[in-house]
């Protein structure tokens, strides 16, 4: 039978999100982890959202005309963010994933995007293999942390709702610790009302699009992140994603009551920094 690879669409959202669910939940039963994704309702949520935002290309492997898997590309920034990429637990490990990681890859080229990132979880080797050998290089350890909300504040650090009056200075920030910004996913938090901003001696100083797997943050220092999940009502799937370097910041994580739920890799192709600042990744990159 002859794989078939074609762009996503919004009637997919069902046969991807099945196929998610149960890919997920295969390979972390497999290594004794809870799944990422808890449920299928989730996982359909999810591929609803990605199937129907303009802001990520999605592309389908089909085999007999039967949807075998999905990735996904977020377009929203110079540098491209993969995932999740996810193939039928029944043809697992016969091309497919690979078939459709180029084929993102390739679109990252025709659009000549900087560069292109993911994260994958430590405990699943066969993936990092697979992104190894399609070029992409590891950059840092990150530690998932999950836990209940810290509820306080740090003296001298104000955390408040972001506005669209925000966003430059957001993105300036970004791009003094990353080198680019990520304008397209905080405008997308403002607007769903879940974007917080840090302010320290009267300007904003760090900022978050949420605290949790999906969401990224960004400080001039350890402090100012520290000051956001300190503020957090909750954090959203597995949790945050903490870089291990940092190890002041994940001291302080694990003094107040957060605990490592996973390791993940993150991994990139293409432009790299080092960061110069604090930073959490989302589990895109």
């Amino acid at each position: 039978m002859e794989l078939v690879l074609r762009r996503g669409r919004a009637d997919d959202a069902k046969d991807c999100g099945t196929i998610c669910f149960e890919a997920f939940s295969a390979i972390a039963r497999a290594h004794g982890f809870p799944s990422d994704i808890p449920t299928g309702d989730e996982a359909t949520g999810m591929m609803e959202h990605l199937l129907e935002h303009p802001g990520f290309y999605s592309v389908v492997a089909e085999l007999d005309g039967r949807i075998v898997g999905s990735n996904h590309l977020d377009e929203r920034s110079r540098i491209a963010g993969v995932g999740p990429l996810t193939v039928d637990p029944a043809v697992q490990n016969s091309g497919v994933g690979r078939r459709l990681m180029r084929a993102v890859l390739d679109r990252a080229a025709e659009r000549r995007a900087a560069g292109v990132r993911l994260l994958q979880s430590g405990y699943h080797s066969r993936s990092f293999a697979l992104y190894a050998s399609l070029g992409f290089e590891f950059r840092e350890t990150l530690a998932c942390l999950q836990g209940p909300p810290i509820g306080t504040s740090l003296p001298g650090y104000r955390v408040r709702p972001a506005t669209e009056e925000d966003l430059a200075a957001c993105d300036e920030l970004c791009r003094g610790v990353h080198g680019f910004d990520r304008g397209g996913e905080l405008a997308d938090a403002v607007r769903a009302g879940t974007a917080r901003v840090t302010e320290h001696d009267g300007r904003i100083t760090g900022y978050a699009t949420d605290l949790g797997f999906n969401a990224h943050a960004v400080g001039e220092t350890s402090e100012d992140v520290k000051a956001l999940i300190a503020a957090a009502p909750a954090f959203g799937g597995p949790g945050i994603l903490v870089p291990a370097r940092d190890t002041a910041l994940l001291h302080w994580c694990l003094a107040h009551g957060l605990k490592v739920q996973q390791l993940m890799s993150l991994m990139t192709v293409g432009l790299y920094q080092e960061p110069g600042g604090a930073f959490l990744p989302s589990i895109t990159y």
